[in-house]
């Protein structure tokens, strides 16, 4: 069994997953984004997102991965698109971790040839030392250091998705 510390309790992410959605509620009055939720990790930040929005918003689903046999750098793939008609819309992706990059930059280049009228970008974790390319989240909830993380929808090997709390994996 992986050894893990505790980094985020559950009280520390429900706060900031509210000011999150105060944020994005005054900065999209007037308008109904579309918020997409990037699967499989970034469903719990999302649903509790959606919840802290008090303004009209649509939401859809994606699901990409470059993940072969656990590990990246794999091919990226198109698992799941939207379905929402984008088009002179403006679009919030919501991520679990953005890391290297490359999957949120190649999922950002499929979204632009629909059109929108402006693409940003909501993510639970950012990561910017492992940065790969260009990609600067619009919306943080906490940078955190290189590290492998577990729980509020982090998975390792598809397991601790469901801790309520964000925790370091210190042994393997």
């Amino acid at each position: 069994m992986e050894k893990y510390k505790i980094l985020l309790t559950e009280e520390q992410i429900k706060a900031r997953v509210f000011e999150l959605g105060k944020q994005i509620s005054s900065d999209y009055e007037g308008k109904e984004p579309v918020i997409i939720c990037m699967l499989k990790g970034a469903v719990y930040f999302f649903a509790d997102l959606i919840k802290s929005i008090s303004i009209p918003v649509m939401i859809d689903f994606a699901r990409l991965s470059s993940y072969r046999n656990g590990t990246s750098g794999g091919k990226m793939e198109l698992i799941a698109d939207i379905t929402a008609k984008i088009e002179g819309k403006d679009v919030l992706i919501v991520e679990d971790i953005v890391d290297s990059g490359k999957t949120l930059a190649y999922f950002i280049d499929l979204l632009k040839k629909k059109k929108p009228s402006s693409i940003k970008i909501c993510t639970f974790l950012d990561k910017k030392e492992r940065r790969e390319v260009e990609i600067n989240a619009d919306y943080i909830g906490f940078d955190i250091p290189c590290g492998f993380v577990i729980g509020y929808g982090l998975d390792y090997a598809e397991r601790y998705r469901e801790f309520p709390f964000l925790a370091e994996i210190t042994e393997f």
